[in-house]
């Protein structure tokens, strides 16, 4: 019996070794799935591994499936541990029990949810809890020509009145176009541009209960304040490429855009150089530039800010504390590894610890971008810009989220109703009353 014995305490102790070893490797889902982004996910696991001797599996998965595979995942009790994913999976996904929304929150009290961006925090709310860890995020931007601004004593872009007043001054085309507005109505880019100005006026077509009425007059100063911008631009159907172009060639004083063209603007990337000189690398456009992140409407005078928000989340199926333990990790010491995946489209919306309320905004701001060359941010703009850039995830939002609505305003935006009823109120064939009931009478019946 004693070999037997033996035999099976070995058995017993291989087993207790496997399930140990089990419990000791998380599973990390990351839409950062291309390969230069996955190979520093890679190497953050080994650095987690080395501190904690827990090991992290990092699984790429398209954020085109993620949707479905979480779902899919959640019905199997297969899901990974930590998942890096999109806003508009986070109360949707608290809401199904997909999230572990209360280790989700004790995380971010943990790290002190007054080093993170309220913005951030604020989309991510469910039950009076913090339901996703925010990671980064960026913001729209008004792009602008400082150096024409101040030589004709403008204040800077912050406003609708501010815009119509640069727009009287500056803008002189064909060789200066005021703005560059998006116009092609089957383009994302305009869905975005416009629900940025809808938001900077305070207008919203969702509340708690679903669609709502736009309000006449709010709504009115923005189709106004929209077609005064469309008619300071080139005619023809803009999108992002023309309004990249043009202001790259010095043509345009203003335009919409998200920050990924901040390394373009400093000649960094070979494939869409500025042209405002004969030099592709030249910086000059860059140092004559300036950004604003948030701007009003007189029916908002506080302003708002479009912005995309990416979140961990602690799943239901997780292996809570190892899990919770890599995410403290990505969001403290190995934060500035985190937001150097793609430093120009990752702001931190995490600006310090308590004791260095600024910390990972000055390692942020030194992260070097660009293609074709390399900088760091801190090289390219000067401080103010950059602590802008940052700001502008402060008052953060987007259509639904705070409403529990953000898969209605979603189909309303992809509906694209807005586009096309915007476009006619630019082109003169309806005017302002006729286009805000022609608005709500379409948006009403999306569901």
């Amino acid at each position: 019996m004693r070999p037997f014995s033996k035999i099976a305490a070995g058995l017993l102790f291989s087993a207790s070794m496997v399930t140990l070893a089990q419990a000791d490797t998380i599973r990390f889902w990351t839409t950062e799935e291309q390969p230069e982004r996955l190979a520093k996910q890679q190497e953050m696991a080994a650095e987690f591994k080395a501190k904690t001797g827990h090991e992290v599996e990092v699984i790429p998965v398209s954020e085109s499936e993620l949707g479905t595979r979480a779902t899919a995942a959640f019905a199997a009790n297969d899901l990974p541990d930590v998942i890096y994913h999109t806003l508009q999976y986070v109360l949707p996904w608290a809401e199904a029990g997909i999230l572990d929304i209360e280790t989700n929150d004790e995380i971010v009290q943990e790290l002190g949810v007054d080093t993170f961006a309220p913005g951030a925090v604020a989309m991510a709310q469910s039950e009076g809890l913090t339901a996703a860890v925010p990671v980064d995020g960026w913001t729209q931007m008004v792009v602008y020509r400082k150096d024409l601004f101040d030589e004709a004593g403008l204040d800077a872009p912050t406003s609708f009145s501010a815009i119509q007043a640069a727009l009287d001054k500056l803008h002189n085309p064909p060789e200066m176009y005021g703005f560059v507005a998006a116009t092609k109505i089957d383009e994302n880019f305009m869905s975005q541009v416009l629900e940025h100005v809808f938001l900077a006026n305070g207008v919203s077509p969702v509340d708690s209960d679903g669609f709502k009425p736009l309000d006449p007059k709010a709504t009115g100063e923005v189709l106004d304040f929209y077609k005064a911008i469309a008619k300071a631009s080139p005619p023809g159907e803009l999108f992002w490429k023309q309004s990249r172009e043009l202001y790259f060639a010095g043509d345009a004083a203003m335009i919409i855009w998200s920050p990924f063209i901040l390394d373009e603007l400093a000649g960094l990337r070979d494939s869409a150089p500025p042209t405002i000189n004969d030099d592709p690398t030249s910086r000059e456009l860059a140092g004559k530039t300036d950004v604003v992140t948030a701007f009003s409407g007189p029916s908002n005078p506080g302003g708002a800010a479009w912005a995309d928000v990416r979140y961990f989340g602690v799943t239901a199926d997780a292996n809570t504390d190892i899990a919770a333990d890599f995410i403290k990790f990505s969001m403290d010491d190995g934060y500035t590894s985190t937001l150097s995946i793609a430093p120009e489209g990752k702001f931190p919306v995490r600006k310090g610890t308590k004791d260095e309320p600024n910390k990972f905004v000055e390692a942020w701001s030194k992260l070097p971008v660009g293609v074709d060359r390399k900088a760091p941010l801190s090289d390219l703009y000067p401080a103010e810009t950059i602590d802008r850039i940052v700001a502008g995830l402060e008052s953060g939002n987007r259509w639904g989220v705070k409403e529990g609505q953000l898969a209605l305003a979603s189909k309303i935006i992809n509906s694209q109703a807005i586009n096309r009823i915007v476009r006619e109120h630019i082109d003169g064939e309806i005017d302002t009353p006729m286009a805000v009931a022609k608005l709500n009478e379409e948006l009403a019946k999306v569901n």
